[in-house]
């Protein structure tokens, strides 16, 4: 028979047989939750944004093989040219690729977003289009020609009309060219300005149009009717970009490395036959 000092005795042992358990389980607890952010954080799948097109392909590429390696990569198209930036900046996605340099300089200081160039990616030749005339030589005096009304790539059509013959550029104007930097204009053509996103729409009301490959893509213009093409030398190519203090995460330079590799360039090379060019 146990009587009650030895009761006593025995439940205190239980009680002290237990405290390094609880003391364990407290410990696993604070291990428990402190861990899941950095595991929930690798568990969710990495945003890419990409502007509608067909840049979104290549993306897409790569991240099915970055999957293999475990590595899950979310592709996400956004409608114009504002919102990848945008969103990048505050955070709902960790990268993005639909724009060039100079594009991202000038976001980045009329709108303050902790935003930065990574590695490049593609050029894709942008060009000059017209659903009335077959030859730039053709566009008529006085004639109204539209151009995007972003800075970076207004700047990029004007060195493009330039290269058609229709326009001069004050030498040096660079990457910051306006319709101000025009120091010949022959045949007097207008420039208006549009969004664009709604650029191949303006085909029935003016001359001739730049378009971006993306949205000529979007909208079935053949480049082989383009009254002129960027080459392989456009000072344009597009760029990753990701938050600056993203900068050094090993998911998004794993994905980057993935998507500039050989298997990802041939494809490049296969789908798009030179109307998409692999910077590597």
């Amino acid at each position: 028979m146990v009587g009650p000092i030895t009761r006593r005795l025995v439940l205190a042992a239980a009680v002290v047989g237990l405290a390094p358990v609880a003391a364990l389980a407290e410990s696993a607890n604070i291990k428990a939750a402190s861990a899941p952010p950095a595991a929930a954080e690798a568990a969710k799948p990495l945003k890419v944004g990409v502007s509608a097109g067909p840049y979104g392909d290549i993306l897409r590429e790569a991240a099915r093989l970055a999957e293999k390696e475990g590595l899950k990569v979310e592709v996400i198209e956004f409608t114009d040219w504002t919102q990848p930036n945008a969103a990048l900046n505050a955070g709902d996605i960790d990268l993005n690729n639909f724009q060039h340099r100079p594009y991202l300089s000038n976001q980045v200081k009329a709108r303050g977003f902790r935003i930065i160039p990574l590695e490049t990616s593609i050029v894709v030749p942008a060009g000059i289009y017209s659903s009335k005339f077959a030859k730039a030589a053709d566009i008529p005096t006085g004639a109204r020609v539209a151009i995007p009304n972003d800075p970076s790539n207004s700047a990029r059509s004007l060195y493009l009309f330039q290269q058609a013959g229709l326009i001069k550029l004050r030498e040096g104007a660079g990457v910051t060219a306006t319709v101000a930097d025009i120091v010949d204009n022959p045949k007097n053509l207008s420039f208006i300005e549009l969004d664009a996103a709604q650029l191949p729409r303006s085909l029935d009301d003016v001359a001739a149009a730049f378009v971006s490959n993306n949205y000529a893509h979007l909208a079935g213009l053949d480049r082989n009717k383009a009254l002129a093409l960027e080459g392989i030398d456009s000072q344009w190519t597009l760029v990753f970009a990701a938050r600056d203090d993203r900068k050094d995460d090993p998911r998004i330079r794993r994905y980057i490395d993935l998507y500039r590799s050989a298997d990802v360039k041939a494809f490049v090379d296969k789908t798009f036959g030179g109307s998409i060019l692999a910077t590597w």
